[in-house]
């Protein structure tokens, strides 16, 4: 299991229980209140020091300034929401945040919630994140697949600011997650003599021809096919398909 690329600075706390034992299914956003940094959140005395029965921690911390810092391992279950199923499942995010109601957060904080919560999705196959604010359909993902603290502690968190956003987060991300990326044409070369050319991305399909290799030739669009653990590229000629197993990009 992987961690988010957008981590620029990393303290694992020692309040965790490693591993988790659920699937990542769930995201769980707080409001930190104090306009700190990733840095300076994680390195809280709540979160440094080891406390099994008041200890806290969390997956991800995003600073006043946009910064994105790991406080727990993906792969480990923070103890952040007060609720020990909860932590299981989620990603636990803590956002820095006014010390005081509505406990808003900066724009910088606002973006990196977004970018980090698209790239959770999209490492742990969520599909889409899904808000109704409604405690009964806590687990049910299907449904429901972000929780907030207060529904399991006697806390406002995450402050009405980002709790009265979720609708709005959810949505920010979903358009994020469903965009489709323009494919880029780019030039591979033939590491063997003679390559098959195909009608369609299979072996399936009849051959219509050969490349001469070894030589350069530009892929317009790919595919996984069959009978190709690289996948299929479309040349750029109209001639057909190769198997990109023999192929090098350059």
């Amino acid at each position: 299991m992987s961690n988010s690329s957008l981590v620029r600075y990393t303290k694992i706390s020692p309040n965790k229980t490693s591993p988790r034992n659920h699937k990542i299914d769930t995201v769980s956003i707080h409001c930190a209140a104090g306009q700190l940094t990733a840095r300076q959140l994680l390195n809280l005395s709540s979160f440094v020091k080891y406390d099994p029965k008041n200890g806290s921690s969390c997956n991800y911390a995003i600073g006043y300034d946009g910064s994105i810092g790991l406080g727990v391992k993906e792969k480990d279950r923070s103890w952040c929401t007060s609720s020990r199923s909860n932590d299981h499942r989620a990603i636990t995010i803590e956002v820095a945040s006014e010390p005081k109601h509505p406990y808003a957060v900066t724009d910088e904080a606002y973006k990196a919630l977004i970018l980090l919560l698209v790239d959770i999705c999209k490492r742990n196959n969520i599909k889409e994140l899904k808000w109704q604010g409604d405690k009964s359909l806590i687990g049910q993902v299907s449904k429901q697949n972000m929780t907030v603290h207060r529904w399991f502690a006697n806390k406002n968190c995450p402050g009405e600011y980002l709790y009265s956003r979720h609708g709005q987060i959810a949505k920010e991300v979903n358009a994020q997650l469903n965009k489709k990326t323009e494919f880029k044409p780019y030039i591979v070369k033939v590491n063997i003599g003679n390559l098959n050319i195909r009608k369609g991305p299979g072996t399936n399909y009849d051959k219509t021809g050969k490349v001469t290799g070894p030589g350069r030739f530009t892929i317009v669009k790919e595919s996984s096919g069959k009978g190709s653990n690289s996948g299929w590229g479309k040349l750029k000629s109209g001639a057909g398909w190769i198997s990109l197993d023999f192929t090098k990009k350059i």
